[in-house]
């Protein structure tokens, strides 16, 4: 961690006989992004008709062999590599057994004694200053199961295998996370990794990024607590949700007597509670062994290299680069960076220009629209050439900031050039001293009684400020209008 970064201050969560620490670790599922599935060349497409993307070998047909999809481990190597993991030049698939309906095989394949990715970590900025490094155990390779689908009839369940077999990343963490706040974090910070690096859209509307949550308490700084995972919570919200949920539920049953048994847990966020799944697997229940339909995979250094060199720029770095470059605050750079087409956009628009101004027109202005009308940026109504337009008007001096806001209003709905629109609509603002100093002259003379209390109460002076904007229709400089009326007045 930089010099300049500190941990967080502990986090205690009061119980009625004391105060307690959380402990959370996370393995998340993300769903890599490929077009063909791990082992068979079927499509990963989304909203495709039940059953419609099944291959013989994601149905385990008789005979069916798998054979690995080498993007999907170059994906997972990627992934590797953007959290700073060493990547094992050796690995292997395991068949992980257990039964349910939607698992075709009676198996899953998986990565158990050796990982395509081992020990890495993701800093998590937590504040001004702060930030928690989380460290990641394993990133290994997965296929995913089908789904059962319950609710179609009441005497019936019926099973959808378009997601069987489609590759997915689990990235377990360590338990580093003290909070459901860092928890919330991590998850966030790690999807914007995997979205810079394209191995995943993280999309958790659609299932592609889902969590398993570990949370334990423990006295601070004593030893760690019996541990509850609460099994697949798709929103980031939820995750902290349920964090807190299972926390204080932890709490309540060792304070009133009882212990916790180890189990899964599943988080009803409706009604704010987790309950029991099953009890707690270990590796001995899933009878590991290794895929004797898969040989070990091999990769070698030329490989991996030539996947670093061509890693994108990832969100610390470009966090850092954006303040250097342009001059925001750590704050903007980090909410701009948070999103890759976010800092294109920002970096676009502010070629040539003053970077503050124009992060502050796309954080607040643009963003807060954005978000009020619930649209993502690639379908905003305003291109980054037309936010840079309206911030070198104001730069200008040809409109001022809220004649800037009145022109994002129209460019919002109507489109168009923003310096043709001020022109045709007349909006540049008044910078003629003479004609600023008739409409405050002619304010001060229509209130001679105002005159004096603003003598008197020179914070008075404002009024004058909006009598005269008024008169002129909101166009003149402010700058020179609060000068006049100080100076007419004979105020500071």
């Amino acid at each position: 961690m930089s010099a300049a970064l500190r941990e967080p201050e502990p986090r205690y969560i009061s119980g009625a006989d004391g105060e307690w620490e959380v402990v959370i670790g996370m393995e998340v599922h993300a769903q890599v992004a490929s077009e063909a599935k791990l082992f068979s060349g079927a499509s990963t497409s989304f909203g495709a008709e039940p059953n419609a993307n099944v291959s013989l070998v994601d149905a385990a047909m008789p005979g069916m062999l798998p054979v690995v999809n080498a993007f999907c481990v170059e994906q997972a190597v990627r992934t590797g590599l953007g959290i700073a993991a060493k990547i094992n030049l050796r690995s292997g698939f395991d068949r992980k057994n257990y039964f349910y309906p939607d698992l075709p095989q009676g198996y899953q394949i998986s990565q158990f004694k050796t990982p395509v990715v081992g020990e890495g970590e993701v800093l998590v900025e937590l504040g001004p200053g702060i930030a928690r490094k989380v460290g990641v155990e394993r990133i290994h390779l997965e296929q995913d199961a089908g789904k059962s689908i319950h609710d179609l009839d009441p005497d019936s369940s019926f099973v959808d295998l378009n997601r069987s077999g489609v590759a997915l990343m689990e990235i377990v963490s360590r338990p580093d996370m003290r909070s459901a706040e860092e928890a919330g974090a991590y998850l966030r910070k790690l999807r914007t990794i995997l979205r810079y690096l394209g191995t995943s859209d993280g999309d958790m509307e659609k299932g592609n990024l889902r969590a398993d949550v570990n949370v334990s308490v423990r006295r601070p700084g004593g030893p760690l607590g019996t541990r509850c995972e609460i099994k697949n919570v798709n929103s980031i919200r939820f995750v902290m949700q349920a964090v807190e949920t299972e926390a204080r539920r932890q709490i309540a049953v060792i304070e009133d007597g009882g212990k916790i048994d180890q189990e899964t847990r599943l988080f009803d966020p409706r009604k704010l509670e987790t309950r029991a799944m099953r009890s707690k697997e270990e590796a001995q229940d899933y009878r590991y062994f290794p895929d004797p339909d898969l040989p070990p995979l091999v990769l070698t250094e030329a490989f991996v290299e030539g996947i670093r060199a061509s890693l994108p720029e990832l969100p610390d770095a470009k966090t850092a680069r954006l303040v250097a470059d342009y001059g925001v605050t750590d704050y903007d750079a980090a909410v701009l960076a948070a999103d890759r087409a976010s800092a294109d956009f920002f970096e676009e628009a502010a070629q040539g220009r003053d970077g503050k101004s124009v992060a502050n027109w796309i954080i607040n202005e643009l963003f807060g629209r954005l978000n009020k009308e619930g649209l993502e940026l690639a379908a905003s109504p305003l291109s980054a050439a037309q936010i840079g337009g309206v911030v070198d008007l104001v730069a200008k001096g040809d409109i001022s900031g809220k004649i800037a806001k009145d022109l994002f209003e129209i460019l919002w709905t109507e489109g168009g050039d923003p310096a043709a629109v001020v022109e045709a609509r007349g909006m540049r603002q008044v910078t003629d001293e003479g004609a600023i100093e008739a409409a405050v002259d002619a304010v001060i003379a229509a209130n001679p009684e105002k005159v004096e209390q603003a003598r008197a109460k020179p914070s008075l002076a404002g009024w004058f400020v909006g009598q005269a904007m008024k008169a002129m229709g909101g166009k003149a400089n402010p700058q020179a209008l609060n000068e006049l009326v100080k100076r007419k007045l004979g105020v500071e």
